[in-house]
């Protein structure tokens, strides 16, 4: 048989939850400084969190396209513009080697 949840510490942890945000509710109602500058802090960083978030929207395919510069060939972690369908060992075996001429 299972045991009973034990609702005395489902209790304890509720009670002690509505306690806080009791008290969190008094101190922000409260007009003292240090609640006037957690308003404050707390304000701009809401701001910058919706700043970020739509100049992300607005210009976030720009900076992926940036970062990921298509068709270089491999270079500075781009991408090839195609990719041989043959694995490396088919490839050494069958292509000749290219040679520096002057």
């Amino acid at each position: 048989m299972e045991e009973p949840w034990d609702f005395e510490f489902l209790s304890r942890i509720v009670d002690g939850f509505v306690s806080f945000l009791s008290e969190f509710v008094d101190d922000w109602l409260a007009n003292d400084m240090r609640v006037s500058i957690f308003k404050i802090l707390f304000s701009w960083l809401v701001v910058s969190l919706i700043a970020i978030h739509f100049a992300w929207k607005f210009y976030g395919n720009t900076v992926n396209d940036m970062y990921y510069r298509q068709g270089t060939g491999g270079k500075n972690g781009g991408t090839p513009d195609t990719t041989p369908h043959r694995s490396g060992w088919e490839s050494a075996a069958g292509d000749n080697l290219k040679t520096h001429r002057e």
